[in-house]
């Protein structure tokens, strides 16, 4: 039934727009995923969903403890449409659904310095967690990490802005995944499942091209 439904939407699609989604699905990756914790400033959290989709990462987890939710549509220049974006009411549900599914939790903070951008070892799944804009990561996923991830800097300033590290850290960690043996890339399975889901998510009316379907 889920072949003979993308088969369906995809008659809906132009063959450049159905090119385009098999080229960006060779490009995608389980592998690394990433975690933003309690951001104020809804731009940041969409701009971290921007950078995902620019770098490659398929799914990322919202952490809505304190400030409600708040993703920039704007901002995410649409990304929210073709990223997973998992929404979750504190951090230690976050780590236990990441945990579940094969994740090491990884902590970036300039205050830890157990590993740089060169030496950490991609090889084991892993997500990536992103604090606050004044005060980082909580103290809840420092204490439960496994591992702690810090970008160089030589200047006076000991930070960067959230959105400006998580570009940094997938830009250099996917293009070292990109260059490895690990495989990284989506199963088969996985691309069919998206491939239907961005299908869905590009089509207007679709409501009404579902339930033709259905009454097919």
């Amino acid at each position: 039934m889920s072949e003979e439904l993308l088969n369906y939407l995809e008659g809906f699609m132009t063959p450049e727009r159905r090119a385009k989604f098999e080229q960006v699905l060779n490009d995608r990756t389980y592998h690394f995923t990433v975690a933003i914790e309690d951001v104020f400033q809804a731009h940041n959290t969409s701009a971290v969903i921007r950078s995902c989709d620019v770098f490659g990462i398929q799914s990322a987890h919202v952490i809505e403890d304190r400030f409600g939710r708040k993703l920039d549509k704007n901002i995410a220049m649409g990304a929210q449409k073709w990223v997973n974006v998992s929404r979750f009411d504190n951090a230690m549900e976050c780590m236990k659904d990441l945990r579940e599914k094969g994740y090491r939790i990884v902590a970036t903070t300039p205050h830890k310095t157990s590993c740089d951008l060169e030496s950490f070892d991609i090889a084991p799944r892993s997500a990536f967690f992103f604090g606050t804009e004044r005060k980082g990561l909580s103290e809840t996923v420092l204490s439960q990490a496994d591992d702690f991830l810090t970008i160089p800097m030589y200047g006076f300033t000991e930070s960067l802005n959230i959105s400006v590290s998580a570009a940094i850290i997938l830009q250099r960690l996917t293009q070292r995944l990109r260059s490895s043996k690990v495989e990284w890339q989506l199963k088969e399975e996985e691309k069919h499942q998206l491939r239907i889901d961005w299908a869905k998510k590009s089509i207007r009316s679709i409501d009404d091209v579902l339930k033709r379907f259905t009454e097919n």
